[in-house]
């Protein structure tokens, strides 16, 4: 079967391994298999072989056009998912600077401590007593007054069983041998002992260290994150500048006289689209972490009412889906979604997109979603299916399994379920299917219908919420959920 990845340097094959946490579907995050971030030779080859197919398929086209193009396939295939990589290395980067900046900031605040604790003890019994002396003098008092054979008639007189007298005798034995170990530890430690000036000195010269260290990872940790900020602007650059390119293209439609031009036009604004979706992802995730932010700063000290209504299904863990349609216009789909109003009525196949089911809905279409919020986990291919499908008002539901599960569950549920492609249906894939995760399957959303193929977005626990392209070929093989 022939099938042509349009992955951001991600093994098709590892980009779902979902899913549900409860409603009786059970899922296991754990065995999560990550994508290969190398770039094979072969996928190098095949990026190549797509290339060069796409300007066959350009042939006849004036130049300038062409080039327009080839610059925006360029741009989607190559240049931003570069971006993306660059992007992703440098917040882990930044990340790891964090935690060690952190941890250099507690060792700090620790010798810290522990001098303030030190100065107490100073103030209390002074400065030249020594610590280590004193607790091995106490342990060799110990010792010396101490008998264990009053301690083994305590155990044999206050015992009932054998076992009981051993078990006894045994915990005897440890505590033992631990105050041994600690007497011994305590006499090594005699021979280079401080008193409490000198252990305060130590630890003020301990101090001095930890500050610098402190002050040398907080600096390399700042130029990280303005680094990842840098590299972040760079990839959002970019992602607009597709953007604009797209919306150039699409005023040129007109000029492409063949079908095999306007197919390659339209799939090549279509990837362009999808990707633009992670610009809108990221936003809206900026937004709510602000919004989040100032009302804990609003609520701080403040006294809040319970209230007395029910959030049950409320949409507001369903980050980004509740966003505008933006990118579902499907332009140039070539796909069975022709005819209908946008009213949302539907009869077979005949149904428009965006449809009539609002983001949340439990019941259109004459059945029941089974939708009660996004409880799909972040970047799993099903958690992105649902927010898409929310964007383009189809209805969706929140328990439907692994991504191979959706096309049973959903049937159960009364959606049409068929092998006919069409514009925001769910493709629902089973383990092994185009690469798909043998245990768990995969779920994507068909953004574009051609004559032979069509172009879906998706996503995977490797991808970190990355949404990507890939285009199918022969589509009709696999299952795909309507409404």
């Amino acid at each position: 079967m022939k099938q042509t990845t349009r992955f951001k340097a991600v093994s098709a094959g590892l980009l779902c391994t979902a899913m549900t946490l409860a409603g009786g579907i059970v899922a296991s995050t754990a065995g999560v298999q990550t994508a290969q971030a190398v770039p094979s030779y072969s996928e190098y080859q095949q990026k190549l072989a797509s290339s060069d197919e796409l300007k066959s398929q350009l042939a006849g086209v004036n130049s300038a056009l062409q080039d327009k193009i080839l610059q925006l396939n360029d741009l989607v295939e190559n240049q931003i998912p570069a971006a993306q990589k660059a992007a992703d290395a440098a917040a882990d980067a930044a990340q790891s600077a964090k935690q060690q900046a952190d941890a250099a900031a507690e060792r700090l605040d620790a010798a810290q401590k522990d001098k303030s604790d030190l100065e107490g003890k100073i103030a209390e019994t002074g400065a030249n007593y020594d610590d280590a002396k004193a607790a091995v003098a106490q342990l060799a008092r110990s010792s010396f007054h101490g008998s264990d054979a009053s301690d083994v008639m305590d155990v044999v007189t206050n015992t009932k069983t054998t076992g009981e007298f051993v078990d006894k005798m045994q915990s005897k034995a440890a505590v033992t041998r631990s105050e041994s170990e600690a007497a011994n530890d305590a006499a090594t430690t005699l021979s280079d002992s401080m008193n409490r000036k000198q252990r305060l000195e130590a630890i003020e010269k301990q101090i001095a260290v930890l500050k610098q260290q402190t002050a040398d990872q907080a600096a390399t940790a700042q130029q990280a994150a303005s680094d990842a900020s840098a590299k972040q602007a760079s990839l959002n650059s970019l992602r607009e500048e597709g953007s604009t390119q797209q919306a150039a293209l699409e005023s040129q439609q007109s000029q492409l006289s063949s079908d095999s031009a306007k197919e390659a036009a339209q799939a090549v604004m279509m990837k362009a689209q999808i990707d633009a979706y992670n610009l809108q992802l990221q936003q809206q995730r900026q937004q709510a972490a602000a919004n989040a932010a100032a009302a804990a700063a609003s609520a701080q000290g403040q006294y809040k009412k319970p209230s007395s209504s029910s959030n049950s299904g409320s949409s507001s863990a369903n980050s980004g889906s509740s966003s505008s349609n933006s990118g579902s216009s499907n332009s140039g789909s070539g796909s069975s979604n022709s005819g209908g109003s946008n009213s949302g009525s539907a009869s077979g196949m005949n149904y428009s997109v965006p449809g009539n089911c609002p983001a949340g809905a439990t019941y259109c279409y004459g059945h029941r979603t089974g939708n009660v919020g996004n409880a799909y986990p972040f970047s799993q291919c099903t958690w992105w299916a649902y927010i898409r499908r929310q964007q383009l008002n189809l209805p969706v539901g929140s328990y439907l399994g692994n991504g191979q599960d959706w096309a049973n569950s959903a049937r159960a549920l009364g959606y049409l379920v068929n092998h006919t492609p069409h514009v925001g249906a769910a493709i629902s894939l089973r383990g092994g299917q185009l690469g798909a995760n043998a245990q768990y399957g995969h779920v994507a959303i068909v953004e574009q219908v051609n004559a032979n193929s069509i172009i879906i977005s998706e996503t995977g626990a490797s991808l970190q919420g990355t949404i990507v392209s890939r285009t199918i070929y022969n589509p009709g093989l696999y299952w795909y959920v309507h409404y």
